[in-house]
């Protein structure tokens, strides 16, 4: 069985699809590749791990969470299981390029197969692809749209000078 909810974020209605112990997806409801409820899912708030998400997304979007910790079931390719298991070790408020993403992995040449693979991460914010660009320093492909990579990049660096600011203080 499939469930799914949806939650409010600061940059638009997200979509959250479990299989009941885990998280199987996060979209934007503008995503191109996001899935759409089909006529057998369920529509319930209560599933595991929804409420966990959604403290936990409302603790990031707040900028008192830098890392989410809730259980994650991600499928698609080895290749893409090993490019979406990097993006976690992206730093929060860090960005790294496509080609170093790549080198990360053992696939050196492979970061137009790492952007295709990037693309399709089926769990957005929580596992974070926003943290990727280009070789040139630009914003590039984003299945939520430049504006929201743009501003969750934003939001993480405005958290992170916040906090050394109060560190500081």
């Amino acid at each position: 069985m499939i469930y799914y909810t949806v939650y409010e974020s600061p940059i638009q209605t997200l979509r959250l699809v479990s299989d009941g112990r885990s998280l199987i997806g996060l979209y934007m409801m503008s995503e191109k590749h996001r899935l759409k409820p089909q006529n057998d899912w369920v529509e319930d708030d209560s599933v595991t791990p929804f409420l966990e998400t959604k403290q936990q997304l409302a603790a990031y979007f707040a900028g008192t969470l830098t890392e989410f910790d809730v259980p994650l079931q991600m499928q698609g390719t080895i290749f893409q299981q090993r490019v979406w298991e990097a993006l976690k070790s992206i730093p929060y408020g860090a960005t790294l390029f496509y080609g170093e993403l790549a080198k990360q992995i053992g696939q050196p040449n492979a970061s137009r197969a790492v952007g295709l693979a990037n693309g399709r991460n089926p769990i957005s914010i929580v596992v974070p692809c926003h943290r990727v660009i280009g070789a040139n320093g630009k914003l590039t492909g984003y299945g939520g749209g430049i504006e929201r990579k743009q501003w969750l990049l934003n939001h993480e660096r405005l958290m992170q000078m916040k906090q050394s600011f109060e560190l500081g203080a």
